[in-house]
């Protein structure tokens, strides 16, 4: 009967999505207040029915209710507990509703804090929310429903696919859709602005947390889906250009332009227009990575669903929410006057200079992607666009904008200096030459992606500090600390999140370059050298795991004759799924990891086993690590929650 009142519950939120869209609005341009109060009720209101809706489903699958098909569908009694409550969103009709939870999760807390908004603006703003809710409550009512029952429930489940059995792959989704659809909310305000006619500083202050929470959400969510690829897929990468990996770092790269373009606006009251279309390409760019991994038409290890009438549905959302929205900013940006005025040389212009490459950047990763689909539709080829395509495309505009951040960063609002930044930061270039010569003088010959790397990361780590230290004054040291430990978070975010990436540009540098792999069939008892370590393999080992059956190796692995560790790589069988998977096993280092897959037995008895030393393998997500510590710091200043005063205003036309 909870399943049937938690299906309830979702209808109503469904009716009560539709009056907050209509009725702030008809309130909002009437002036009437009680309309426009309405939309906080309903936004609160909602979340609570599609909490109490994913909380009972997750009940469910804790209880195993295989009367539930979705339970039957993705779960099984042997299954640990993590994985039950993870198999509500390791399937398309849990996650979306989880996605459905999390916007009005984020509606909810805008009613909450949106108290400093002007009444107007909170009225549209929630309004625009309530319709996205609308439409993703329709798709799921009409054609994904969680809540379906089967007619004579089984004994037990067909269990979750193997792959997401994983505590990366456990988490990783609940943190990469708060990212998804916390855009949703830098969507709401860009047409609520527009539709109202307002977008001034207070705009870009308002814009800027909710755009900065999805940005550090986005980022833990990619960095676990990368880590999940790297130890579980057993092919030793990190990122392949996957077109859901890419679906979800077209976004990443668009909000980070956002972000830093909303200082602009803030700071400055320019590029309002360009804002407010970062604002829609975001969300358009999260809406277009949910119907790749829904719609099936394209393949990927991380796809949910390979249903066409789903497909249909969410491309008409997709064309509703991004036509209509860049229909209004077409009919209403040319009036965005900007206020601020600013030479050629100035921070302004360097932020500038970081958007058109962040944008671009995310334009080359959206034509890799959408190209095989493109050729097949028109020309009916299949085509496969792969690593060497986005690596000698999008690499250069990532090495520019390494080069440009420091500069960039440290240059005066309105009219700055590049002759006294590049003095400032000498010391730093000649120390990232320096580096990077001694790598390549070490590295014997090889390429120079590793000795580049290391330059570009030291130089913006370097860039990122010095900006700090300029902020001190030119008083004596013990002043200068003093005033370096008094800096606003928001510096301090700032400058750690840059250094963030610079730690991950060397950690993917440094693994491509320097990384030895073998690859051999080794029987037990057998030695092999890999690099500077020796490996053994003592024994191979049938494990019964809860759910699973498991071939463990047991390899002993000695740097000379030091003894590093025991090593026990798997190859796992499902019987429920009736599917394998790979378990490396993973000695992680500072300076680099051990890694070893075990293989199928061969008909000598032996087994392919494939070994790798990842040097600077975890540098790529200790710099992730970083990017969001920046990110939670600079939430953390007490400016990001104070409503910033509004003495400009652009008005584009009355708003009644």
């Amino acid at each position: 009967m909870s399943i049937e009142i938690a299906h309830f519950a979702l209808i109503l939120a469904f009716a009560l999505s539709a009056v907050q869209t209509v009725v702030p609005l008809v309130g909002a341009q009437k002036g009437w207040r009680g309309w426009m109060a309405v939309a906080g009720s309903a936004a609160t209101l909602q979340f609570v029915l599609i909490g109490l809706a994913f909380l009972t489903l997750t009940m469910a699958f804790i209880r195993s209710d295989f009367s539930v098909e979705l339970v039957y569908l993705n779960s099984h009694t042997a299954k640990p507990m993590i994985y039950k409550i993870s198999g509500v969103w390791g399937n398309h009709e849990g996650s979306l509703l989880l996605w459905v939870l999390i916007l009005t999760l984020f509606g909810a807390a805008a009613a909450w804090f949106g108290d400093g908004l002007p009444e107007r603006l909170r009225a549209r703003v929630l309004a625009v929310q309530g319709s996205i809710g609308f439409a993703f409550m329709a798709f799921m009512l009409f054609t994904s429903n969680p809540f379906a029952r089967l007619d004579v429930p089984p004994l037990n489940g067909r269990d979750l696919n193997p792959l997401l059995q994983d505590p990366g792959l456990a988490f990783h989704p609940p943190f990469l859709y708060l990212g998804y659809v916390g855009l949703s909310m830098a969507f709401s305000f860009a047409v609520a602005a527009l539709i109202e006619g307002r977008v001034d500083a207070a705009w870009g202050r308002w814009v800027r947390p909710w755009t900065l929470a999805a940005w550090v959400f986005l980022t833990i969510g990619i960095a676990l889906g990368s880590w999940w690829a790297y130890y579980e897929l057993g092919w030793g990468g990190f990122w392949f250009w996957d077109p859901v990996e890419n679906a979800s770092f077209m976004p990443w790269l668009i909000a980070t332009a956002l972000l830093h373009s909303a200082i602009v606006v803030e700071k400055r009251e320019a590029l309002k227009s360009w804002t407010i279309l970062l604002a829609i390409l975001a969300f358009a760019f999260s809406l277009l990575g949910t119907f790749i991994v829904r719609s099936g038409v394209l393949t990927s290890v991380h796809a949910f669903a390979n249903d066409p009438e789903r497909g249909v549905w969410i491309l008409v959302i997709f064309i509703i929410f991004t036509g209509g929205s860049l229909t209004l900013y077409a009919l209403r940006a040319g009036a965005m006057q900007a206020q601020g005025v600013f030479s050629t040389v100035s921070r302004e212009s360097g932020l500038i200079v970081n958007n058109i490459l962040l944008a671009v950047s995310a334009f080359v990763v959206f034509i890799g992607t959408i190209w095989p689909l493109v050729v097949e539709l028109i020309f009916d080829r299949q085509l496969s666009v792969g690593p060497p395509f986005f690596d000698a495309a999008f690499t250069p505009f990532m090495v520019a904008l390494a080069i440009a951040l420091p500069f960039g960063s440290m240059l005066a609002w309105k009219r700055g200096s590049l002759n006294r930044v590049g003095k400032s930061l000498i010391g730093w270039a000649v120390l990232a030459c320096a580096m990077a010569a001694l790598a390549f003088a070490l590295q014997s010959g090889r390429s120079a992606l590793g000795p580049i790397g290391l330059a570009l990361g030291v130089w913006v780590v370097g860039g990122a500090l010095q900006d700090l230290w300029s902020r001190t004054g030119r008083k004596g040291l013990s002043d200068r600390l003093s005033r370096l430990s008094r800096l606003p978070r928001a510096d301090w975010g700032k400058a750690v999140a840059h250094i963030g990436l610079g730690v991950t540009m060397f950690g993917c540098a440094g693994i491509l370059a320097w990384q030895v792999e073998d690859i051999r069939v080794a029987s037990p008892g057998e030695s092999w050298d890999v690099g500077s370590y020796t490996f053994t393999l003592e024994d191979v080992r049938q494990v019964r795991g809860p759910n699973y059956q498991s071939t463990m190796a047991d390899v002993a692995v000695a740097r000379g004759s030091s003894e590093i560790g025991l090593m026990n790589p798997e190859k796992r069988f499902y019987p429920v799924a009736a599917m394998p998977t790979t378990e490396a096993a993973i000695i992680n280092g500072v300076m680099r990891d051990i890694y070893i897959v075990v293989g199928d037995p061969q008909d000598n008895g032996g087994y392919a086993m494939r070994t790798y030393i990842k040097p600077f393998a975890n540098w790529i997500w200790g710099g992730a690590i970083l990017m969001s510590l920046g990110g939670f710091l600079s939430l953390s200043d007490r400016r990001m929650r104070v409503g910033a005063a509004s003495p400009k205003t652009a008005v584009l036309e009355p708003a009644e």
